[in-house]
């Protein structure tokens, strides 16, 4: 099913020609409207009518997450407080949030692209939608119910964490649609099982799952486990909330962003030059049709590729891969780039190891230590037993840590600990983003 078959199969030419439109219109509106752009074009000798396509758009500006807070909490915005319908806001490591503001439009123009993600993701209008990402100032809660209410879903809000009670729901409501971080489908997954419930006796079909990076062994576990589907879906509060792309149930490789309202570069991150099709790069999104806070060339901070090959699903817009990681939690030891979801490539779903884990960076002198703890399957544990489990000099334990190690090494290039973890042991998912990672060299 396609939400929108105009403009999601919409040949290429086409497409650009109505980017450039809209470019053109967006770079009047933000120079006219919003002070900081005026000031950075004018310092750039850069002038509205010298945008005329998708093709100029290198002429104008980047835009950073620092800008919203140094502009913070409203300076963004292009309208007056009396047309902006809602205000959302990300948490900020230095305090303050990072602010964002909707019109009325905007608000509509999101439940569509959110809409098109559901039809994306395999839900049936008069579908159940269980709605696990967090309402409040979080983009996620209200961006996926609005797309639902749109697409024609029945929402269930009950937000994020609760494990039993969004089983129960998932039993008794007779769910068919879930959205939550990967990471919580996992640790709902695994109470499903621990609980003995059949998971064939649930109707959920699909999960959409995004807010943190995840990689493929992932979705081959929980779909494994679960008999479901699970697609990736992308967004962030500065460029709009959850809606900006989404994989297809179809092809699952790639997700397909939504380009009549978002231009998309994958840049250098450190040239800010393009990167070709296909080549690991800084997604940078320009927003073509938002009108309380447009954005200019906004530097995402994360990595990944992008292809415009038309997809089998029939859908003609560019897809991004999966996040790789970020520019900004980018872990450098002993001057190898490690990101977490390469620890995922490496070890999830081999054997007996589960996609718990947690990767510990701790520095004795001048070297660099990486320590990767991770989880054992249930039935690996009960086969040892405590006793074995605790003997570090055991046989079994002794293999499979060897064999992570190898690993890891072929991935990284490096050299890791591994300590198994008995089940339950590493960090779980409350419903919220999991902070996999512990730098302690700092």
């Amino acid at each position: 099913m396609i939400w929108n078959p105009e403009i999601e199969t919409m040949p290429r030419a086409a497409l650009e020609k109505l980017q450039s439109e809209r470019l053109a219109k967006l770079a009047e509106y933000v120079y006219a409207r919003v002070p900081m752009y005026k000031q950075r074009m004018d310092a750039a000798k850069v002038r509205p009518s010298d945008i005329r396509g998708i093709h100029d758009l290198h002429k104008l500006p980047f835009t950073k997450k620092s800008d919203l807070r140094d502009n913070y909490p409203f300076g963004l915005f292009a309208v007056p407080m009396s047309e902006v319908t809602r205000v959302h806001a990300s948490s900020g490591t230095t305090g303050k949030p990072t602010v964002v503001g909707y019109t009325k439009n905007d608000i509509d123009m999101w439940a569509e692209v959110a809409a098109r993600c559901f039809a994306m993701s395999g839900a049936q209008p008069g579908d159940m939608f269980q709605n696990a990402y967090g309402y409040g100032l979080f983009t996620g809660g209200l961006g996926m119910h609005y797309g639902a209410e749109r697409f024609g879903c029945t929402v269930i809000p009950i937000s994020g964490g609760n494990t039993a009670r969004q089983i129960l729901l998932l039993q008794d409501f007779g769910t068919a649609v879930m959205a939550c971080t990967p990471s919580y489908a996992l640790t709902l997954a695994d109470e499903i099982l621990r609980l003995g419930i059949d998971p064939k006796s649930l109707k959920v079909r699909s999960f959409i799952l995004g807010a943190e990076p995840w990689t493929e062994e992932m979705r081959t576990e929980l779909e494994a486990k679960l008999g479901t589907h699970a697609v990736n879906i992308y967004g962030l509060s500065e460029v709009l909330g959850p809606g900006v792309s989404n994989e297809c149930i179809e092809a699952k490789s790639g997700m397909h962003i939504a380009e009549d309202h978002f231009l998309t570069e994958v840049l250098n991150p450190s040239t800010g030059e393009p990167v070709a099709d296909g080549e690991v790069g800084e997604i940078v999104f320009t927003t073509l049709t938002k009108e309380a806070m447009p954005v200019l060339r906004y530097r995402t901070g994360d990595l990944c590729t992008i292809t415009r090959e038309k997809c089998i699903c029939g859908r003609t817009h560019a897809r991004m891969g999966r996040i790789l990681g970020r520019t900004d939690d980018m872990l450098i030891i002993r001057g190898v780039n490690v990101f977490p979801s390469q620890i995922e490539a490496a070890l999830v779903g081999k054997e007996p190891l589960t996609p718990h884990y947690a990767l510990i960076v701790t520095r004795e002198g001048h070297l660099d230590s990486m320590e990767v703890q991770i989880e054992v399957h249930d039935a690996f544990y009960r086969d040892l037993g405590e006793a074995r489990f605790a003997d570090a000099d055991d046989e079994a334990l002794h293999r499979v840590r060897a064999y992570a190690r190898k690993s890891l090494h072929d991935v990284l290039g490096l050299n890791a600990d591994v300590t198994l973890l008995a089940p339950g042991q590493a960090p779980r998912s409350e419903g919220g983003k999991l902070k996999r990672v512990f730098d302690r060299r700092k």
